[in-house]
């Protein structure tokens, strides 16, 4: 690369991080400290909620998946949410071994499993669906219609912002 593109690239970053102002190190760290103490209650609510149901979290996002369509593969499940195909294979190990799902070999192409919701991960919907509702109203009561919609929008940013490639 010449040395005028790599000018033209750091002015180009520059501009990128000044767009809104510079962050001075406390706000760094408010920011770091703030997102990491609510992802860990979030974490940690969410655990407790979905434990009272032998689900743990996280789970409901499979179960979730399921209950809208019925017997999707790990690797299909894993493009959904973003995550590799192993690590839905583990989890729907732990699903299994819980008694909410079985594995079941494709009709047509044996190579695939599918995921099939057993009676206990149907009879589960209403719980589990009360307790995201609790969950989310508790995370977000004290904040009002628009500061929610800004803040889910402002959460979709960040996760943009951390998952492209700069």
């Amino acid at each position: 690369m010449s040395l005028r593109g790599r000018s033209g690239a750091a002015r180009a970053a520059r501009q990128r991080n000044y767009a809104y102002g510079a962050m001075d190190d406390s706000a760094v760290e408010d920011f770091q400290s703030a997102f990491w103490a609510a992802k860990r209650a979030m974490a940690t609510a969410s655990e407790a909620a979905f434990n009272r149901h032998g689900v743990r979290a996280g789970q409901q996002y499979i179960l979730t998946a399921l209950w809208a369509q019925d017997g999707q593969t790990p690797g299909e499940l894993a493009r959904r949410f973003g995550l590799a195909t192993p690590t839905v294979t583990r989890t729907a190990t732990r699903m299994e071994a819980a008694g909410l799902l079985t594995r079941e070999p494709d009709a047509v192409d044996r190579r695939l499993v599918r995921l099939r919701l057993t009676l206990r991960g149907r009879r589960l919907r209403r719980p589990i669906d009360r307790e995201m509702r609790a969950l989310t109203d508790r995370a977000l009561g004290s904040l009002k219609s628009a500061e929610r919609a800004q803040l889910i929008r402002h959460l979709t940013e960040i996760r943009h912002n951390l998952t492209s490639v700069p």
